[in-house]
């Protein structure tokens, strides 16, 4: 029996041991992660500072379009908080109804009640005890008054209660109107404040713009902008060396079987010419609808999620064996370095950040620093 008692000690001993050491590994994992989040964040804001020294309009850009994806996620906020706000108060009408209808037929039955203790009179009672009646009888009448009475105590009571709940209601609905209505004053203040910047970034593409066709600088500020995104792909590869992507199934194995983000309308393609010809789209541009929801199409670990000059707000995911998928001109982004996702997982919003003149979602393979074609992965449209 001793040795029975030693054991479950023992494996109560161990269980500890390692729910412990289970804990320590999830402490030392999440400050691994901050680790890698606060090296990207330098890499970032490394990045910047050269953009901007070659370019203040660039660096006014990025500030603009990061402020309208912030107002946005804001409005999205506020508008999920109103739709739960209006269906919390229909319920509340809803129940209101039912509860004032429960009212009106228990006040109708103990008026019913009270109509018939007045007919029979008032000493009901004492001309029972006079009528000299069979003691037998005059107790089960005596027993009847007496129920009826507590069932009308009890009527009165029930009123009573569901008068009350129906002041507590018309207080919750009440407070539920107030809510709406500081809900619809947010939301208009947003829409203003994002009005405002929309207008600020038209004026500053068009100086933009102007200022590349005056210098004439398109194709070298194309080429800057490729040279940023490798420099920026190259440092990532090296901050997560030390984090390998572990899945069942290697991304690789999955060529040709991959679903597309997004659907939309194919408005360039990879390898084709732009500015010129001197320069190729080394990925894909789909054009769809603004506010469309981008789906990773792969599992991974996001290893940027940040505004980018000439990707507007661009995530990038990790899948392992040195690919990487990327996801340009995003309205907002959803997800921030070192989450995990799994394909079909939503991780951005589709926009025309980066001073894009169309609404559309730029999407690019890469294996190392070389694209690769992403027709040749991804076949199978959203829903398919």
């Amino acid at each position: 029996m001793k040795w029975r008692k030693g054991y479950v000690v023992a494996l109560l001993a161990m269980m500890t041991a390692v729910g412990a050491q289970e804990g320590d590994l999830a402490s030392i994992k999440e400050r691994e992660l901050e680790e890698v989040r606060q090296r990207i964040s330098v890499l970032k804001e490394s990045m910047d500072e050269s953009a901007t020294e070659r370019d203040r309009l660039t660096g006014e850009l990025q500030d603009i379009e990061v402020a309208i994806a912030e107002q946005r996620i804001r409005l999205k906020e506020i508008e999920q908080q109103r739709r739960f706000t209006a269906n919390k108060k229909d319920a509340l009408d809803r129940d209101l109804a039912e509860r004032e209808a429960a009212l009106d037929e228990e006040s109708e039955a103990l008026a019913s009640q009270v109509r018939a203790a007045y007919m029979s009179g008032s000493q009901e009672k004492i001309r029972l005890l006079l009528n000299q009646r069979d003691p037998a009888t005059l107790g089960r009448l005596m027993a009847y008054y007496r129920y009826l009475n507590d069932y009308r105590a009890e009527n009165i009571d029930a009123v009573i209660e569901q008068i009350r709940e129906l002041e507590s209601l018309r207080a919750q609905i009440a407070a539920e109107e107030a809510r709406l209505a500081e809900l619809a004053r947010s939301r208009y203040a947003e829409l203003g404040k994002l009005n405002d910047t929309q207008e600020s970034r038209t004026a500053l593409l068009a100086r933009l713009r102007q200022k590349i066709a005056d210098e004439g600088q398109e194709v070298e500020r194309l080429a800057q902008q490729e040279k940023d995104l490798s420099r920026l792909i190259a440092e990532l590869t090296t901050i997560l060396s030390d984090y390998p992507i572990s899945s069942e199934e290697p991304f690789s194995s999955h060529k040709g079987k991959l679903t597309w983000p997004v659907a939309g309308t194919l408005l360039h393609d990879f390898g084709q010419p732009r500015a010129g010809g001197q320069i190729k789209w080394n990925g894909v541009v789909l054009g769809t609808q603004r506010g469309r929801e981008v789906r990773a199409v792969y599992h991974g670990r996001i290893a940027f999620a940040d505004w980018l000059a000439g990707m507007g707000l661009l995530v990038i995911v990790d899948h392992g064996e040195g690919y990487m998928s990327l996801y340009g001109y995003n309205e907002t982004v959803l997800k921030k370095a070192g989450d995990w996702v799994a394909p079909g997982d939503v991780i951005a919003t589709v926009g025309d950040s980066g001073g894009q003149a169309q609404v559309g979602l730029y999407f690019e393979l890469r294996r190392g620093t070389r694209p690769v074609n992403p027709r040749q992965w991804v076949t199978r449209r959203p829903g398919g």
